[in-house]
């Protein structure tokens, strides 16, 4: 089988690690690969990952996918890749890599967080300052409680990266960062697109923080050729650029061609996501929201709430039920559940923004208290979360005609049709659902393009390579928008009591 112009897709996630092979002449999605990571947990909050699933993850996943597409990996002209975004990976002098990776649904860090906000002058002194108000879970505070809590593992850092720099330089034995990703460390303004070294100053006055910094990059430009001895490990082409990549909701918001004013993109994720595009750096008051840079060249306001699919897959395992019977249980419920209310924040919460939180139930009866309920609770709860997130990013002048949904819960016509009805908004999906995945080929294609001279621009690969999934698009159901209202409106009583 001979094709054209064929890009891999990395999206390195909380859970695994996705791979997608994409040939950018006709916009198909060839082959697809994917495999699992687990994290370390701990009850004060810690979330961290063994960086080397990822590589294992990443070899896996790439050579899945190439034999799924039945493709000569020496065909692959470019690799991009999307990583789970705040993480810390910390290097010594060798490239070694210190500890486990701290990621971004790690909690453990909200005291140093508190602190360093404190001495930013708080939510309105970070807002001016970086245009985002660093929160827990954001990179920063996890410099700070190494330096407090492994002071051994401090005193080695030579170099600081994010995860999906950390699989950059893997692949290419060079650190740089992208503006996207960068946005969410807490040491960098996304005004200017500089990272803020004083921050990092007043945790190490030495400045040594400051010299282990990747070296930033524009979103189309390339970090560099594939390492020989990599090349071979993964089966692909030695000559294959590898794009700047991004956070994995920048990539979405390609993968979904949420490059221009008007798009809405929502990830059903581990976590939960809400973002548009925006030409211009503006600002919300609103802490909960994050002017995040796009990996597209402009800025990408973004709110994230830290508890999805993570909390309605805890409620599964709780009954050992798999997805079909969970969504058929889900289905019978009535909207609102009886009466049944779940404050799903099992990580802590960011929006609303509730670190210390943990999961509640309310209005328990003996006459509602089913496993459908519970299942429906969960589903309407982490959905809430997102409402409360839309109506911010609505108050910031962020308007579309419809709202494009990826993720795991995305693939669930149960949860679509909440969606519709909680958002009061049509819902479709994307053909392909590993947006991230797709976002980072397309990148891949677009640096590639560049770098030789073709230069497609990335409005073209977008509608070349995103294709909605017509079957998917669902609307709101007017009776169901008003009865959602009233469930909504007794999710925010109960937020209130916390």
């Amino acid at each position: 089988m001979t094709t054209t112009k064929l890009f891999l897709g990395i999206d390195c996630g909380t859970q695994g690690t996705k791979a997608i092979i994409l040939d950018a002449d006709s916009g198909q999605v060839l082959g697809l690969g994917a495999a699992p990571h687990t994290m370390i947990s701990g009850a004060n909050g810690r979330r961290e990952q063994d960086v080397q699933q990822w590589l294992d993850a990443f070899v896996s996943a790439t050579r899945q996918a190439l034999q799924e597409a039945n493709v000569d990996g020496q065909a692959i002209l470019g690799v991009g890749v999307s990583g789970q975004q705040h993480g810390l990976v910390l290097l010594d002098e060798q490239g070694a890599v210190l500890r486990p990776a701290k990621l971004w649904c790690d909690t453990e860090t909200t005291p140093e967080n508190e602190r360093l906000l404190a001495q930013l002058g708080g939510e309105e002194g970070s807002l001016e300052r970086l245009g985002v108000v660093i929160a827990p879970g954001y990179t920063v505070s996890k410099l700070l409680w190494t330096k407090e809590q492994h002071p051994d593992v401090f005193s080695r850092i030579a170099r600081i990266l994010l995860p999906h720099d950390y699989l950059n330089y893997w692949l290419t034995g060079r650190a740089c960062s992208e503006y996207g990703d960068a946005s969410g460390t807490g040491y960098f303004n996304v005004r200017t697109r500089q990272w803020d070294v004083q921050i990092l100053r007043d945790i190490d006055a030495s400045g040594r923080l400051q010299t282990a910094l990747p070296e930033l990059i524009d979103a189309h430009a390339a970090v560099g050729t594939l390492l020989p001895a990599i090349a071979e490990q993964l089966g692909i082409n030695p000559n294959a650029v590898v794009s700047s990549g991004g956070g994995d909701n920048m990539m979405g918001a390609i993968g979904t061609g949420n490059i221009q004013p008007g798009a809405i993109t929502m990830s059903l994720g581990s976590s939960g996501t809400v973002y548009a595009y925006s030409e211009e750096p503006s600002v919300s008051a609103d802490a909960s929201v994050a002017t995040f840079c796009s990996s597209s060249g402009g800025w990408l306001p973004l709110i994230c709430t830290m508890n999805l699919t993570n909390a309605t897959g805890a409620i599964r395992e709780l009954f050992k039920l798999d997805l079909p019977t969970f969504n058929q249980l889900v289905a019978q419920s009535p909207i609102g559940a009886e009466g049944v209310s779940m404050l799903p924040f099992l990580n802590g919460e960011r929006v609303p923004a509730l670190p210390h939180a943990t999961g509640s139930l309310h209005g328990l009866t003996m006459d509602n208290l089913t496993q459908a309920n519970l299942c429906r609770a969960a589903v309407e709860g982490t959905t809430f979360g997102l409402r409360y997130g839309l109506d911010l990013l609505r108050q910031n002048g962020l308007q579309s005609l419809r709202i494009c949904l990826i993720g795991g819960g995305s693939k669930s016509a149960v949860w679509r049709q909440i969606v519709a009805d909680i958002m009061n908004a049509p819902v479709i999906c994307t053909e392909q659902s590993e947006a991230a995945a797709l976002g980072a080929a397309i990148q891949a294609a677009w640096c590639a393009s560049r770098s030789n001279g073709d230069d497609v621009s990335l409005a073209d690969l977008c509608e070349r390579c995103v294709k909605l999934d017509a079957g998917s698009e669902t609307l709101p159901i007017a009776a169901n928008v008003a009865a959602f209202q009233q469930a909504y409106e007794r999710y925010q009583q109960h937020v209130a009591t916390l």
